[in-house]
């Protein structure tokens, strides 16, 4: 077997490595490359490049593919850039505003790698040849007795299983996370002794089609005249104030309330409890409002084995939190999940991640609480 676990030598095994143009996607077709694999390094454009030319934080346009380029050149590896402007839009920012518009906080990097890189990418790998596709994420691929495992980096600040939750088993036969065991300053010291150009670049902050963090702007742009005001109510429907559109507003916020000198009974900060969409409101309370031990998650991915009743687990709810204790339960329509300790802030549209120990058992989307 080989390093990938291949039975045969690395020259006779293609991969594909998906570089975006950053250290880790470098590093990751450098080492294979190393190793004497057949490595064919493929860069998506996903979104208008001309308007990423120069800006710092992004990734796939512009800049990033120009990196990508100068990368593969440097190993000796063929390269080739993919326009998938118009899958992206329709899979991943489409998604994003409508889901913003429903009145929940999304995750497009989930579903940047649910359906484009994860799916698209994917099949081309296979029309190329290749035995595996290759990412610079920061997970593991465990072999357990039932086949593949999806399993946390070894780095804990730098582990990226809570967005690759969806990744089926079918894709997780294919894959290969060649710096799951790797922690950042070794993966840079390994830019540094491959001397690639790209060795001190920083890494990317912002999601990739959204400037400067600012959603709304995007939101308006992809759904013009979609946002609409509304009402900033308490919890029995008393008006408190206006807003511009719930898109700037998600679950457990405090900051940009709009609510003039109002700061609840016994003065208690207020924060944001849940978003009607279909009333356009914007319904706040104190924080015990916050207070939820329940959460109903749909579009199930399970990776574990079979989960008769209740079974404990950990649960991410957001991927900035640590996973808290929890009991989960397989239902027709997805899944739920019991906390041990009731979670603040739990908002539709974020994911819920299932795991026992450093193993991914899987997750779903958060859809209510």
């Amino acid at each position: 077997m080989n390093s990938l676990g291949f039975d045969k030598a690395p020259a006779a095994t293609r991969i594909v490595v998906a570089m975006s143009g950053g250290v880790d996607s470098s590093v990751t077709a450098a080492l294979l490359a190393e190793q004497g694999y057949d490595v064919v390094g493929v860069t998506l454009q996903l979104y208008d490049h001309g308007a990423a030319v120069g800006r710092k934080g992004a990734c796939c346009a512009g800049q990033d593919i120009y990196d990508a380029h100068r990368v593969a050149e440097k190993i000796g590896i063929p390269h080739y850039v993919l326009d998938y402007e118009s899958k992206f839009s329709q899979s991943v920012m489409d998604d994003f505003a409508d889901s913003y518009l429903r009145g929940e906080t999304p995750i497009p990097c989930v579903r940047c790698n649910q359906s484009v890189k994860f799916r698209d990418l994917l099949a081309v790998a296979k029309d190329l040849g290749a035995e595996a596709l290759a990412t610079g994420h920061y997970v593991r691929r465990v072999m357990g007795p039932n086949g593949p495992e999806l399993h946390r980096a070894r780095d804990a600040g730098r582990d990226q299983s809570y967005f690759l939750f969806a990744t089926t088993r079918e894709q997780l036969e294919f894959l290969r996370f060649p710096l799951g065991e790797l922690t950042k300053p070794e993966t840079r010291a390994l830019a540094e002794r491959f001397n690639l150009p790209v060795a001190a670049k920083p890494d990317s902050q912002d999601i990739c089609f959204v400037p400067d963090g600012d959603y709304a702007s995007v939101v308006n742009k992809l759904r013009p005249g979609a946002i609409d005001p509304g009402d900033i109510v308490d919890g029995t429907g008393n008006v408190l104030g206006r807003h511009e559109g719930i898109i700037h507003f998600t679950v457990g916020q405090r900051r940009g309330l709009n609510i003039g000198d109002r700061d609840g009974e016994n003065n208690e900060p207020l924060y944001v409890v849940r978003l009607d969409a279909a009333k356009k409101q914007v319904i706040v309370g104190p924080k015990p409002a916050l207070a939820q031990t329940q959460v109903a998650l749909r579009n199930l991915n399970w990776l574990g084995e079979g989960a008769d009743g209740e079974i404990d687990v950990t649960v991410r709810l957001r991927s900035a939190q640590p996973p808290v204790q929890a009991r989960f339960r397989l239902e027709e329509a997805g899944g739920r999940v019991t906390l041990d300790e009731p979670a603040f802030g739990v908002a539709p549209g974020q994911a819920g991640v299932l795991y026992q120990g450093d193993r991914v058992l899987g997750g779903g989307w958060i859809t209510a609480a």
